[in-house]
Formats: structure tokens, sequence, C-alpha cells
């Protein structure tokens, strides 16, 4: 599918559904970057679902906490847990995982929400470029160390966890040179500071979300079809947000001018992983590896759908299965437990 500016015009325009509704009594959801944003309104959908336990996953000890008391304040939802972790640092991560599984509760809905939207080439301390290893390398990393509780729960509870990656109709315009899809070292050399010139970093956001979406469908490929476990990725729509609040002179007008023109608000934003998270309860399969974008299953770019777009998906996701591994070994326990050496059809 290629980009069509009209179409999402279009869709921006478009009277949009009402949010999703399912009673979420006795189920646990996660949701990440839940202190701002479409992150703090899909939350609070999922706290008037009365879920059992509701994790808000946020960065700062502050902002996290000043979302929980006014969750409560506007929903009346008083179960709200607030759970740090940064995704700049991989420790950060692991302890989150560790925090997790010695809590030992089930998982039922992960919403992977958090990212940054700069354009700076920022090193971390594990010597990554920040936007690479926020919007991609940690989501991944922990999505693969929750996957074994979401697993356990499907089998305990005889359901079908979901798994929801926040991606962006961006990833239509990414376009890789040859140089850098025949990379072996694909990850490495995006994340390196050699590369990360000005120029290069102008697309890094919308290629980190084009990363999400190979991720989600090659983990999606080594899920065994038996396996009650739904991985999907959705598009937000172009919403008020703080991603762009970087931008600044012209490119800072432009997109005030865009948005007062074409934005949604975060709520309604919301509503879109509400849906990726809920949707289709009777088939859950459907949306099994899918891209959803104005609450419908769409089809990815004809990159990703490429013979190219397919050998980097797949060479991508084993050099950042080699990378994860070193960074927490669990990564290739879970590979070798619950996913397949061979890829689906």
């Amino acid at each position: 599918m290629k980009f069509s500016l009209w179409s999402v015009i279009k869709e921006q325009w478009m009277r949009q559904p009402p949010v999703l509704k399912e009673d979420l009594a006795g189920k646990t959801v996660i949701v990440f970057g839940a202190n701002t944003g479409i992150g703090f309104e899909a939350s609070k959908h999922f706290a008037m679902m009365t879920p059992h336990r509701l994790i808000l996953a946020c960065r700062s000890q502050s902002k996290g906490q000043a979302a929980v008391d006014k969750l409560k304040a506007e929903t009346g939802y008083s179960k709200a847990e607030l759970w740090i972790i940064d995704l700049a640092d991989f420790s950060s991560v692991k302890q989150f995982a560790d925090r997790f599984e010695r809590d030992g509760g089930r998982l039922d809905i992960l919403v992977e929400n958090a990212a940054i939207g700069t354009s700076n080439y920022e090193a971390t301390k594990d010597d990554w470029d920040i936007s690479l290893q926020v919007n991609h390398l940690s989501t991944s990393l922990l999505a693969l160390l929750l996957l074994p509780a979401m697993i356990k729960t499907a089998e305990q509870h005889s359901t079908a966890p979901r798994l929801v990656v926040v991606s962006s109709d961006l990833h239509y315009v990414v376009k890789l040179n040859k140089n850098i899809s025949a990379d072996p070292d694909i990850l490495k050399t995006l994340g390196s500071a050699k590369y990360c010139t000005k120029k290069n970093m102008e697309d890094r956001y919308q290629l980190t979300k084009l990363f999400n979406v190979f991720f989600v469908r090659a983990l999606n490929d080594r899920i065994p079809p038996s396996t009650p476990l739904v991985v999907n990725a959705v598009n937000p729509g172009y919403c008020y947000s703080e991603l762009r609040r970087e931008f600044s002179g012209i490119r800072a007008a432009l997109d005030w001018l865009m948005e007062k023109a074409l934005a949604f608000s975060a709520e309604v934003g919301s509503r879109r992983l509400i849906w990726a998270a809920l949707a289709h309860q009777d088939q859950p399969d459907k949306l099994r590896g899918e891209y959803s974008s104005s609450f419908k299953i769409r089809e990815v770019s004809d990159l990703v759908l490429s013979p190219e777009g397919v050998k980097i998906q797949d060479r991508s996701w084993d050099e950042m299965i080699e990378i994860l591994a070193k960074v927490d070994s669990r990564v290739s326990t879970t590979v070798e437990t619950y996913l397949s050496h061979s890829i689906a059809v």
C-alpha cells in the first residue's frame, strides 16, 4: 500500500466512532507512556472498564503520580498502579520485567505506546541512538520479557491476551537506501553516531515506526498458530501530542496550522489503541500480526510487503535478538521456549 496524503486528510476529517468497551473484570492491563497524551486517555478508557489491575508505566515519578491522581479524580477508579520505567536504559527495562516476574500476576493487555519524536542524535548510556532504543529496541525487549506472562495467562485463564504496539502511518513514507537495506548489521548501523548525521536523523521517528511494524510481523510469524496470543500494530492518527514539542521556527508554525486543520484530540486518538486491544473478541485471530488504522485492518507499506522488506524484517529480527539476548538472557529463553524457529506461512 502506498501513502496517500489525501486519504490521511479524509480520515482525519471523518467522524470517529465511540470507544469500544468490554468488561475487564479480573484482568490486568499495562499501558506505557501513560502519563500524557493518548497513553493517558487510553488508560482512562481502560479504567472505566474496571480491570482488576491497571498499571501505568511511566518514566517520571512525579508526572506518573499526577496521572494516577488525575485518573482517579476523573474516573473514580482507585486501583491504578504507577510503575517506573525508562526505555532509554536497558537496565530499567530489565528491572520492570523483574518486578512483574516477582509479582506473578496475569497479563491480559499490554499497550506499548511510549515513544520520543526527536530528530537530534543523543547517545544513551547503552550507546544507542535514543530514538532507536526507546521506540524500537526497548519496546521490543520489554515485549519479549513479558511474553511468557502473557502466554501463561492464556493457558491458565483460557483467554487470548493482546500485545499492541503503537506505530504510525508515517511508516509508509520511509525509504531505505540500498547500502542500508543490504547491511548485515542494519540496527547497529542505524543506531551508530557515525550514521546519525543531521540529514539522516530527519526521518528518525518514521524509521522507528517502520521497525515497530517489522517487529510485530516478525514476532507474529514466529508465534505458533496454536498459541492464543494476539500481537498487532496500530496507527493512532494525527493527534495533538507532545511528540512534536521540539519543533521550532517555520516547522513549529506549520505543525500548529496542521493541528488546527487536521489533528484529533488525544482522547479520539486513544480510541484506536483501545480498538486494537479489544476488537474482534469473537475472532481474535483476525488481528494477529495486523496493522490497523481508523478502526480497520490496513495493508502495510509496499516496502514492508516487498521481497526486500521481508529480508530486512527477518535480518533485523535476527540481529535484534542477538543484541537483546546480550542485554538479558531471558530473551533467548523466550525465543527458544515459546517461538517457532521456522517462520509461519
